[in-house]
Parts: structure tokens; sequence; C-alpha cells
């Protein structure tokens, strides 16, 4: 059979993590990849063993041997280039956030669907095998009623004033950050294990560093240098590092969740706990094999990840015996296997139901920050505006 061919645009932090994730798959090939110029292009190529390296993306989407492009391009390019990418007939997976709002998700989402393309958003932490576990487990009902989901996602890669990256400025990262980069994936995980939408909202954000020192040779993300061999601008900074949301799910319940970039200690620790009538689960990524159950009226319980003890929907999302640990590369292999099984087996998204986060997905995400902001704005409870068939 042949292989399907795929093209990235983007090589910062996260393409080679999706060319990585792809090449796990075996019935896949990254054919070619686009960059800012052509001597970056030709350099990324050279270096991950690319076949085709492009200067300009726009020349990669008329190559007709390549089906599916990845975006992996920083926020404020999402909206233009998802969209050529559409135009051009290409299947898609765009990092997250889809776009730069919800009115230029909601005009993806309406593209996509109109040139029948497969979309994916790459939130990729419901792929945790843990996750697929949870998610079947709550369906059939092991927790009881779902009354309360509460959590955070915490980081500390910009805890320090001269701590910078492009995420930072609101025409590059958008209006929104420590939500839209993290808080969407919290969003997005607990929607998905719960089967809940959250449909209100009432926020409170801060900027706990209202200025940072921009170091004048520029760094990578999540990197590090030698202050005394720096030399810094003062920048003002309009995004927020801070966030704790309530929020209101489509069926009544509640929650609650907190969001930070600069909480010390905390790498990247997506974590969530669900009360249902029956028992509760607690959940977190950077332990993300194992899962908390609490009873009251025997001993709690630790769910290690382990194929022979999980329900039969979820097996397919673990790939070793129990004890041999999966953990984020894994997840983002599992969003990729799940994407390009469904294309191998010509699926389509009007008729089947995907095992990952489409553009539906993404453009309730936006739909969600914004509320989020605006809540905010106005000290008070926003209505998620989202149409009817997203909540569907």
């Amino acid at each position: 059979m042949e292989k399907i061919k795929v093209g990235i645009i983007g090589t910062g932090f996260i393409g080679p993590t999706h060319i990585e994730a792809i090449r796990r798959l075996g019935f896949v090939e990254v054919a070619g990849l686009a960059e800012s110029s052509q001597e970056a292009a030709d350099k990324k190529a050279a270096e991950l063993g690319i076949p085709k390296a492009f200067g300009d993306y726009r020349d990669m989407l008329q190559d007709s041997e390549i089906q599916v492009i990845h975006n992996c391009t920083p926020n404020h390019l999402h909206f233009e280039i998802n969209k050529e990418i559409i135009l051009a007939g290409k299947h898609v997976i765009s990092e997250k956030p889809l776009a730069m709002d919800k009115e230029e998700s909601q005009e993806l989402l309406a593209l996509a669907r109109k040139q029948e393309i497969v979309h994916a958003v790459n939130f990729n932490y419901r792929q945790h095998a843990s996750i697929q576990n949870l998610h079947a487990m709550i369906g059939t009902g092991g927790l009881g009623k779902v009354n309360l989901v509460h959590g955070s996602y915490l980081q500390d890669w910009l805890l320090y004033e001269t701590d910078f990256n492009w995420r930072l400025a609101p025409e590059v990262g958008g209006k929104s950050r420590a939500v839209a980069d993290i808080g969407s994936h919290w969003c997005d995980t607990v929607q998905f294990v719960t089967g809940k939408k959250i449909v209100e909202v009432f926020s409170d954000l801060a900027t706990v560093l209202p200025v940072r020192k921009k170091a004048m040779n520029a760094t990578s993300t999540f990197s590090s240098q030698d202050d005394a061999e720096q030399e810094y601008e003062d920048i003002p900074i309009n995004t927020e590092d801070y966030a704790s949301v309530l929020v209101r799910f489509d069926d009544g319940s509640r929650g609650v969740f907190t969001v930070s970039q600069v909480s010390a200690g905390r790498k990247n620790k997506l974590s969530f706990e669900i009360n249902g009538s029956k028992s509760s689960v607690f959940w977190n990524q950077e332990e993300p094999e194992k899962l908390w159950i609490g009873h009251r009226d025997k001993a709690n319980e630790v769910l290690l990840a382990d194929p022979s003890l999980f329900s039969p929907e979820a097996r397919s999302a673990i790939h070793h015996p129990g004890g041999h640990n999966e953990g984020w590369p894994d997840a983002l292999k599992n969003m990729m296997l799940n994407f390009y099984s469904f294309i191998r087996d010509g699926k389509n998204l009007k008729d089947d139901k995907p095992n990952f986060a489409t553009f539906e997905d993404g453009h309730l995400s936006m739909c969600i920050t914004d509320a989020i902001l605006e809540s905010h704005n106005r000290q008070k409870w926003v209505k998620v505006q989202a149409s009817k068939e997203v909540h569907a």
C-alpha cells in the first residue's frame, strides 16, 4: 500500500514532534517541509531527513504528491494558512488555537466542511491512554452522575522577568495567552472525558509580570541562557500569566480551573478531579499512567495504565504491557494514528465519528476563550456563543 504523503509548515518546537510521531506510524511519510526562507527550509530538511524543502509554503500546497498538511506555525498565521490549505484541497492538522478569534474559526470550520476535507486540531491530551479509558468509564456510568470538575494547568517557563517568547506578543500569540495556550487544552480534555460542553464562564485574569525583559538575541521556546551574557529591553506585557475560571456545563454541572505559566516547579502539570455520585477520579499529565479513584465506603484505588485492565474501547490507545509507561509523545502518536487511520480507511467527517479533535472542537475552544476574556472585562457570567451544531 502506498504511503500517505505529508507536508509540515513550521519547524520550531512543535513541528519536529509532529514529524517524530508521524514516522512511528509506518504507513505515513513526511515528504516535505516549508520554512520562512529557502535557506532555513534546506537546513531543516537536511537535519530531519526530509526530501523536499520549500521556502514558501504556497509552493508546497501545489505539490500534487502531498495529501496532508500540518500547520505548526505561530498563532497569528493559523487562520490564513489553514484557509489556503483547505482551498488547496489538502487534509489538515492545525496546531491550536485554530485561529485568532471565533469569527475566524467559524469561517474555517464552514470552509472545511464545504471542501469535504479531513480536518483536525492537535488537542493531544485527550489521546493519553488513561484519558481514553476514563472517557469510556464515565460513558458507562462508572462514576455515577458527574457533579463537579475542578483542576488546573500549571507551568513555570515564564516565571522570571527575563523569560520571553513570541507567545507574549498579542499581535503574534493572540489577545489571550495562558488561557488560549494551555487553558484550551484543559477545557478540551475535560469536555472529552465527561462528554459535557462548557456553556458559561466567569473569569479572573492577571498579568503577574506587567513588564518583561526581552533578550536582544532571540531564544527559542523553553530555552535558557546565562543572564550575564545577555542585553535586554523592557517590553510591556498585555496578556495574562494567570487565570481562574468558573464554568457551567450544558447539563447544569459545575466546574472551576486555574491556569498559570508562572508557577515554580510545575513544568507541564495539566490535572483535574471529577467528583461523581458514586466515586471520584484524579489525573495528572505529569504522571499520566496513574488514575486515582476515590470512594466513600471502601479503600481508594490507583489504576495503573495496563491494557488488560482497560475497557475494550480504550485498549487501542495503549501499546505496551502494564508498567511500560507511555507519555506525552505517545499521546501525540495516538493523535496521528487516529487521524491517519481515518484517512487511510476512506472515512469522512460527514458520516463517520472521529477519535480526534476536529475544527468543530477548535472553534468551540475559540468560543470559550473569547467568552473568558469577555467575562473578565465585564466581571460577570458570560455565555459561550457557539452554534447549536457545534454543541451537538
